[in-house]
């Protein structure tokens, strides 16, 4: 079949996604004017929309609302609402949980930057959520809230401790973080795993038309894409999983291997945090299920192409720096370097309680530091804040009691009367709070033994808007893909940390400078919204 020349294509800055708008640009879109440059500027304009609908002249996008590019022209009308006659592409989201939560007398918004990123999505293209409300025996009937079609999926009491604690949790937790911890095999959790993903794909399958995106996200889900591809066959099936996937030696010793490749492969994209974590699955893929490869980032399984994504989530970048310069943060940062006795340098570690993180080493090096440093130890101030999760799994409650032992140790050996090296915090941290901390910090420590991404790196970068501070970070952590400019280390070398510390607090301060400059721009060229975007540009094409 003939197809028709585009009319004009565009590489945007959002995350380089290419706009191409076939047999011209319809009048809804630019008014009456038509000029090459006018159009440059309607294809970054469509990119910057949240919205994901088709057009007779114009292909179907998967954008990002309100992003313009500076100093842009507004278009005529609502971007936001397609025109009449438009045929509206639905997306609807798959996800443990619900973007909203129950307080027991009313829903409200959950906070986090996937909910931020998808809600423009979702209300312009009369979207839905399928997921678990949080809490357990609990069985609300669909509602709308926030303009989102809401689909709760309940869970048991028994669901959540099978499926959730016992065979997400300590077995797929683990096992893709490379065992740091033993993995769990147990058969009475693997069933109520594949219980609990048919339930979710029946729940997405009653909202899910053929066209429409169905987009499940992360390692909870995993049998979700093959199951909801047998009930929905013409629906668009995108998975994006926030966790690493682990390499084949490690991954090969689920004894469930194949029913959770074959379910991921079900998916017509699967995206990745890291190009490490896409290249691991492929092989996995290949040599465990029977896929092919066809191409850099392509298999061919049951006779379809499965497309295979790097896309690196990231974060509101805006709105941190927006916070970091507000002046009742800047004024909270102050008082916060006054109560440590306005030390030299404040280095933070800022961490979930879990496994992954390496807490315990961190604490470690930074005692080296101390050792190595008896003239200038009063001039070093270490703020570990550990925000308290799955407190009722008995691993995480001896991970809590370890670190808090190793932070009384040193504390111990080096602490004097009016002065402790360490300030170790167990407790949620409020956002305005947090920025302030990230402000005040020096040194920024984010040392895991393997994440999927680590957005608290991001998260301090963003925050440091006079480009000064050290980003001290895991090489195991996927920021590391792209903070290059970040003091890269490997966090089971204590002795190579406690140096780098000793590096990052004594840095001159135009190599900071420098630094954090590149760092910064790398942030800025994508932040959540191009992330979204991208990923559903990408599920949109298929």
């Amino acid at each position: 079949m003939h197809r028709e020349e585009p009319a004009y294509t565009s590489r945007t800055a959002l995350g380089a996604i290419e706009v191409t708008l076939w047999g011209g640009v319809p009048p809804f879109l630019y008014g009456t004017q038509t000029e090459p440059g006018r159009l440059a500027t309607v294809a970054a304009l469509v990119a910057s929309e949240a919205l994901a609908w088709r057009h007779p002249t114009v292909p179907q996008f998967a954008v990002d609302r309100g992003r313009r590019p500076s100093g842009s022209p507004t278009l005529p009308g609502r971007l936001g609402v397609p025109p009449e006659g438009a045929i509206v592409q639905r997306i609807i989201v798959v996800a443990n949980r619900l973007p909203v939560s129950w307080d027991g007398e009313q829903w409200s918004t959950s906070p986090g930057g996937l909910v931020r990123a998808l809600r423009p999505v979702l209300q312009n293209a009369d979207g839905a959520w399928v997921g678990w409300p949080g809490i357990p025996d609990f069985y609300p009937e669909p509602f709308e809230y926030d303009g989102i079609d809401q689909r709760p999926v309940p869970l048991s009491e028994d669901e959540v401790e099978s499926f959730y604690y016992g065979f997400c949790n300590g077995t797929l937790w683990p096992l893709y973080h490379d065992s740091i911890v033993a993995p769990e095999y147990h058969r009475h959790t693997w069933r109520p795993y594949v219980a609990v993903n048919r339930r979710y794909a029946e729940a997405t399958a009653e909202v899910v038309n053929d066209g429409d995106i169905a987009w499940v996200q992360d390692y909870q889900l995993q049998l979700v894409p093959e199951m909801l591809r047998t009930m929905v066959p013409g629906a668009t099936i995108g998975f994006y999983l926030h966790i690493p996937f682990p390499p084949i030696e490690i991954f090969s010793r689920l004894p469930w291997r194949r029913q959770i490749l074959e379910g991921l492969l079900g998916a017509d994209v699967i995206a990745f945090q890291t190009r490490q974590s896409a290249a691991n699955f492929a092989r996995a893929a290949r040599r465990l299920a029977g896929a092919e490869s066809i191409g850099r980032r392509e298999l061919m399984w049951n006779g379809r192409p499965v497309h295979l994504q790097p896309a690196p989530i990231a974060i509101d970048t805006a709105e941190f720096e927006r916070m970091a310069q507000s002046a009742s943060v800047r004024q909270r940062a102050a008082e916060i370097r006054s109560e440590l006795g306005d030390p030299d340098h404040v280095i933070l570690g800022l961490d979930r309680l879990d496994y992954t993180k390496g807490i315990d080493l961190r604490l470690k090096a930074f005692s080296g530091l101390l050792e190595n440093s008896p003239r200038d130890r009063h001039g070093y101030s270490f703020v570990q804040v550990a925000v308290p999760s799955r407190e009722q799994v008995p691993a995480y409650q001896q991970l809590r009691m370890d670190i808090e032992q190793v932070v009384g140790r040193i504390n111990g050996d080096f602490g004097e009367p009016g002065w402790l090296p360490i300030t170790y915090l167990y407790r949620t941290v409020p956002f305005e709070e947090l920025i302030a901390y990230y402000v005040a910090a020096d040194v920024m420590l984010v040392t895991p033994l393997r994440d999927g991404m680590n957005l608290v790196a991001k998260e301090y970068v963003a925050c440091r808007v006079e480009n000064s501070g050290v980003l001290v970070l895991s090489e195991f952590a996927g920021a590391a893909e792209q903070l290059r400019a970040a003091l890269i280390v490997n966090p089971y070398d204590v002795d190579s940390v406690t140096q780098t510390l000793a590096y990052a607090t004594s840095m001159p301060e135009s190599e900071q400078r420098q630094r954090m400059r590149r760092l910064r721009s790398t942030i800025r060229k994508a932040d959540v919204f191009e992330w979204a975007a991208e990923c559903l540009a990408t599920l949109e094409i298929r």
